[in-house]
This record gives structure tokens, C-alpha cells and sequence, in this order.
């Protein structure tokens, strides 16, 4: 089964229901499942409910990002959103858009997902603006009547709706950066390259356009890319992109002390749930679960640790000059990072 959720981007999407909804409900699967978003077409909710909420966002064009802010603001406001699972919905979809898409597709998209950030997201905004910083320069209007309605309404934070509705989210609660990871000696930066899950974290020219080189270091000890981590499987192995865990091991990193970011969970963590974890002497992306992204950040040598193999981030090898590589900590200037966005106060 699957419920709604969000990436770095706010791409709204499906996801397994973890274990703690299963358990809320008893194990019984034809009962309602409480999901931390929704889609954008298919709900039904009472006429004066909705109004009273505040309907829809007027100054949102168009298409695009409706769902989200109607779910955080269902969330935040003392409201509730769940999928019936034994409902039938029957969706017609167009073969072409019926609508007129001024400016194009991306930018009213952009304008859409901006208020939605501006106005509920808090702090956390910034996960969103890191990965997508062209974003900026698309204009969203005025937001102080939707942000004046959440004053109205007594909405909670957005920390508060990661806490205690979704604390499965791709976002880090608790993090130490976010931002780009340079290496120092090279002056490169780690980057997904657009790669998935299992295959292996690149390194290139830092261009502070945040993107692919966007990372989190997080409270758990993981690098972080949304939900992929960097993962070391093996003793000398590649740094690997896998599926972030949460369980420290491979995935566990230390910082001996643009876009990754750093979180409280000691995961070094970027877009979709991807963090930087190893794989033998590989690095690599994986997802944000397990032991092998945990990472530790000396914030005095500037060297970033795998804890489960305690070895440290280096320099690309010969052999592949764009991964980075691990070996023994030796606190040379070819193991020297420079992690953008670091809070300092919390190392």
C-alpha cells in the first residue's frame, strides 16, 4: 500500500506506508490510512470545511502545487487527510493539456511551489531553494493573506508537521548542513550526476548552482541527497547513492570539519532521499536507510569519516577521476572538505 509524499523538489509522490501507520491501524488494510499529502484531483471534503480552511490558494496559476499546500495546511490547522481504501475514483485524463501555460509549464510551476514555501514551510524552505536556485528568479506574487490566514487559523510549524505526521519525509529534521562538499586539494565537488540508487557518487567542477551538488549532513551521520545516501558496503569499497535508512552502519559518516546538507543524524544527504554512502573503496549514492551512509565531520581537520569502516573521504583515484575515493585517515589535504552551509553551533 502507499501513501502521499513530497521530494526536495515538492514533486508530490507515492510511497510505501510505513510500519508505524500499519501498526495505527491495527494491521487491517481495508481502514483508512492517514497520508501526509494527497493528490490533486481526486479528494472529497465538506463545502463549508473547505471554505472555512481557507479553499484554494487564488494566487496560485493554472495547475501545479495545490495538492501540497492544501495538505500541509489541512495538517498544520488542526485537520486530517486520509485515503479510503476502499474507494473508487475514476480519473479521465486528457490526451492534451486544455489549458494556456503563460511564460511556460515551469515557470508557473515554480510560481505555485514558491508560495507554498514562503508560507508554510518555514525554515525547511530551504531544502527546496538549495536544489532549485534559478527557482529565485521567478516572481510569486504576494502571499501576506495566506500567511495571514495561518496566523488566523493557529497552524502549527512545519517541524511540527515533520515531527508528528511525517517523520518518514525525505527532509532531515535535525541536520548540520546543507549545502555543497568540496574537496579540498582538488577543489571538486561531490555530485549525484543524475545517478540512481546503487551506482556510484561522481565528483566535478563545483558550480554553486546547487542541483546535483546539493548534500545534507544529517543527525543520524549520513550525506545525504534527498532520500539517497552515501553508502560503504565493504572495507576499501566505492562510495555508493543507496536508499537512506536511517540505521547508522554504512550509511554513517563523521566530519572531522553550494548543494549537500549535513543533518543532526550524521547523514550527508541531497535530493530524493539520496545520501553519500560506501561501497568497498567506492562511494556512492544510496538511499537514506541503514548503517552504511553514517558519516562524521571533524570540523578541526576538515575530514569526513565512515564510521562503520573508519576510514576517510579522499581524492578521486587514478583510475576514476570523477569518484571520490576512501582510504585510511590521514588528515592530508587530499581528505580536506569544505562543507557550504555547515551550522557550527551544532557540531
Amino acid at each position: 500500500m502507499t501513501w502521499g509524499g513530497f521530494n526536495w523538489k515538492l514533486n508530490f509522490r507515492w510511497y510505501q506506508v510505513p510500519q508505524r501507520e500499519v501498526d495505527r491501524r491495527g494491521g487491517d488494510r481495508s481502514q483508512p490510512t492517514r497520508t501526509p499529502t494527497m493528490a490533486g484531483g481526486l479528494f472529497a471534503i465538506d463545502r463549508k470545511y473547505f471554505y472555512e480552511m481557507g479553499s484554494y490558494d487564488e494566487g496560485m496559476d493554472i495547475w501545479g502545487g495545490e495538492n501540497l499546500e492544501m495538505s500541509f495546511r489541512v495538517w498544520m490547522c488542526g485537520g486530517k487527510i486520509y485515503i479510503v481504501t476502499c474507494s473508487r475514483v475514476g480519473h479521465v485524463f486528457r490526451k492534451t493539456s486544455p489549458y494556456s501555460w503563460p511564460g511556460g509549464v515551469g515557470r508557473i510551476i515554480n510560481h505555485n511551489t514558491q508560495r507554498i514555501v514562503e508560507v508554510w514551510m518555514d525554515e525547511y524552505k530551504d531544502f527546496f531553494y538549495k536544489i532549485n536556485p534559478g527557482v529565485r528568479a521567478t516572481e510569486y506574487g504576494d502571499v501576506s493573506n495566506r500567511k495571514e490566514l495561518r496566523e488566523k487559523l493557529k497552524c502549527k510549524s512545519f517541524r511540527w508537521y515533520l515531527e508528528n505526521i511525517y517523520p518518514e519525509s525525505q527532509l532531515p529534521i535535525d541536520y548540520l548542513s546543507l549545502g555543497e562538499v568540496k574537496h579540498k586539494s582538488s577543489s571538486l565537488c561531490l555530485d549525484t550526476m543524475g545517478r540512481k540508487s546503487g551506482e556510484k557518487v561522481g565528483m566535478e567542477k563545483c558550480h554553486g548552482q546547487g542541483g546535483n551538488q546539493v548534500f545534507s549532513f544529517t543527525a543520524k551521520e549520513t550525506l545525504q541527497t534527498d532520500d539517497l545516501c552515501l553508502d560503504v558496503s565493504t572495507l576499501g569499497g566505492p562510495v555508493k547513492l543507496f536508499q537512506c535508512h536511517g540505521m547508522g552502519g554504512n550509511q554513517r559518516w563523521h566530519y572531522d570539519l553550494e548543494v549537500f546538507c549535513l543533518t543532526l543524524k550524521k547523514q550527508l544527504m541531497t535530493d530524493d532521499d539520496t545520501c553519500v554512502g560506501v561501497n568497498g573503496q567506492r562511494v556512492e549514492f544510496v538511499k537514506c536507510r541503514g548503517q552504511n551512509n553514517e558519516w562524521e565531520y571533524n570540523k578541526e581537520s576538515k575530514t569526513i569519516r565512515h564510521i562503520n569502516t573508519d576510514q576517510c573521504l579522499g581524492k578521486p583515484n587514478p583510475k576514476e577521476k570523477d569518484v571520490p575515493s576512501l582510504g585510511k585517515c590521514t588528515g592530508s589535504d587530499e581528505q580536506q572538505w569544505h562543507l557550504g552551509g555547515l551550522k557550527e553551533s551544532r557540531l
